[in-house]
């Protein structure tokens, strides 16, 4: 009898720790006390992808995740560096109740399932060449690369989030001509695009790349998620808009530019922004009059800083969702396209961050059909004038980087469903 008493306390013991522990919730922290946030994000979407749901708590402790407790995913954030705790149920319980009050700006988004993700980026690209690539190797996000063939052949439709290298889409190769037609990796690139063109049944490189982003609005309007930085943002629009006119000069496709091309700019084709100015000039580097720096030239590295706007996290979840940090000033960063003229963004996007007190606008998201897209102004940030040839930035010298959590928040948008969640 004294043997079988021992054994149901032992069981009764169990039961009562078991229950205890399966109560429990893990509480990614992501605040000023996160000494890892690129990781974390790693670790929310290497859950997801095992099935495992996750609250994100908007604007709390700076945008922090909380699920069900599990020595698996305790174990993974140890490995990876991620600081987390542990909370009880009635803790969490206290915590949601909290969130979803009316008295206070934030709220509580499940996110569900890991978004498939694919880097549209031309073959033999480095992923220090991508500040997008590196950070989610760095987070450990796994993602394919495709190129115009993929995009083009339709396979879009097995993904739910995109990203664009810093590509230049309107067949001008990045307007390095001047300063790089006799460096080896502008002759490479040239012949790549040209090979690919006529392999696909193109004339120009320049038909292929408006095919290609008429094939990505498309996939945008038909629910998909696309983020850009740096000159992406800007050629894709300005690809989109010179469908019925050839800006590329002689020495980029054999033939000269339309002189009356801004002229024949269609508007209503864009995504994001209108009213602008294209520059045909090969010898002039901009694009167009979009960026910012065609007019104040490089920024005080001093001095330059951009602002999160606030917004409701009840109201409105998506904005909220994708400014989600742990500050809201973040130091500026400068690319070939750097940030957005203001006036040049058409209304219905919406105003992500800026620089106060300026017409320069750094970070904008706006929907197409059933789709959405978010654009990031500049190439790297944490490396504030990044040029040809300069070393990869270490990402784990900037573990809490604000800059590039802001490029995270992007591939956990697609996962989310805005719904009023319980313990």
């Amino acid at each position: 009898m004294r043997i079988r008493a021992l054994i149901y306390t032992f069981f009764l013991f169990f039961s009562l720790f078991s229950g205890k522990l399966f109560s429990q919730k893990i509480l990614i922290q992501m605040d000023l006390a996160q000494t890892n946030h690129l990781k974390a994000y790693g670790i929310v979407y290497w859950s997801l992808s095992k099935g495992t749901d996750w609250n994100w708590l908007l604007n709390y402790r700076g945008g922090s995740f909380m699920t069900d407790y599990s020595d698996e995913i305790a174990a993974e954030c140890r490995i990876r560096g991620v600081d987390f705790q542990t909370t009880s149920e009635s803790e969490a319980e206290e915590i949601f109740t909290m969130l979803q009050s009316e008295g206070v700006n934030m709220d509580v988004v499940k996110l569900e399932k890991a978004p498939k993700i694919a880097v549209y980026v031309q073959p033999g690209n480095a992923p220090w060449d991508d500040a997008v690539r590196m950070v989610l190797e760095f987070a450990e996000v796994k993602y394919d690369a495709i190129w115009d063939e993929e995009v083009l052949g339709g396979k879009l439709s097995e993904y739910d989030w995109l990203h664009l290298h810093h590509e230049d889409f309107t067949g001008q190769y990045g307007k390095f001509w001047a300063s790089q037609q006799h460096q080896p990796w502008y002759i490479q690139q040239v012949a790549l695009n040209e090979n690919m063109a006529q392999k696909l049944g193109y004339k120009k490189v320049s038909e292929m790349k408006k095919a290609t982003v008429r094939t990505i609005r498309e996939f945008v309007a038909n629910g998909g998620f696309l983020f850009a930085m740096c000159t992406a943002t800007e050629t894709l629009d300005i690809a989109l808009s010179a469908e019925n006119a050839d800006i590329c000069e002689t020495i980029y496709d054999g033939d000269p530019a339309d002189k009356d091309a801004n002229a024949k700019l269609d508007f209503e084709k864009t995504m994001a922004f209108e009213n602008y100015e294209i520059y045909t000039n090969p010898l002039y580097h901009p694009f167009s009059n979009i960026d910012v720096g065609v007019e104040t030239g490089l920024a005080n590295i001093n001095a330059d800083y951009f602002t999160l706007f606030e917004f409701s996290a009840k109201y409105d979840p998506v904005p909220t969702m994708l400014t989600q940090c742990h500050v809201n000033v973040i130091k500026g960063f400068l690319g070939q396209t750097t940030s957005f003229q203001k006036d040049k963004i058409k209304k219905h996007v919406t105003i992500l961050a800026e620089r106060e007190g300026t017409g320069e606008v750094k970070y904008i998201q706006g929907n197409i059909g059933r789709g959405s897209f978010c654009w990031y102004g500049g190439h790297d940030p944490e490396d504030y004038q990044h040029l040809l040839g300069d070393p990869p930035t270490d990402l784990n010298l900037y573990k809490t980087s604000p800059g590039y959590r802001l490029i995270l928040n992007n591939i956990l948008f697609p996962a989310a469903k805005k719904k009023k969640q319980k313990t």
